[in-house]
């Protein structure tokens, strides 16, 4: 994508990463559905580039009945299989009976709080605005993200390491990591 704007190099120039970029990454997300999706989403990324899920996400989505908790915590092993032989998503059984579980634990938080409040908790309910000026500078984690990762793990959730909490964090804008010479920067700050 050739234009004048400056983005953060991670991204480079594939069609989708810009897109991404430019009116997704760092936006903050404040429902609770789309948070779990989000989360879902980059725990099926370990292992992977991002670009290969950005790429299935439509799949993804259908696949999982629209990432709707309710349906997916009700998943039987004739679901699984069935997840297991679509070509469209990143086939990995321990993912699938990950989401699984963490649909049900969703569920679990939603009884008593919103999934928002409760994952927000960990930046204070307030974006957290780093001033990097360079790729090498972004982290793998936090200490919010340790804190996240940890506390999810304690409920039981799946694949919600500090470096996914970090990604996932990134993602829905609770840490604008974009660099300040990036057009997005001034935005989500």
């Amino acid at each position: 994508m050739k234009d004048s704007k400056k983005r953060c190099t991670w991204c480079g120039v594939d069609p989708i990463y810009v897109a991404y970029h430019d009116t997704e990454w760092g936006v903050p997300v404040y429902d609770d559905r789309a948070l779990w999706e989000k989360l879902i989403l980059d725990g099926f990324q370990a292992g992977l580039s991002w670009i290969t899920i950005l790429k299935k996400r439509e799949n993804f989505i259908n696949a999982f009945q629209g990432f709707d908790p309710v349906r997916i915590s009700k998943y039987t092993e004739k679901d699984v299989e069935r997840l297991m032989n679509d070509e469209g998503i990143v086939r990995n059984q321990s993912k699938i009976r990950g989401t699984i579980v963490n649909a049900k634990l969703y569920l679990e938080i939603m009884k008593n709080d919103s999934f928002s409040t409760y994952l927000w908790s960990f930046v204070g309910g307030n974006p957290k605005v780093n001033k990097l000026n360079s790729h090498g500078q972004i982290q793998a984690t936090s200490p919010e993200s340790d804190a996240m990762s940890k506390a999810l793990k304690k409920l039981g959730f799946k694949f919600t390491g500090s470096t996914i909490c970090y990604a996932f964090m990134q993602a829905v804008g609770m840490v604008n990591d974009h660099l300040v010479d990036c057009h997005r920067y001034k935005d989500l700050s």
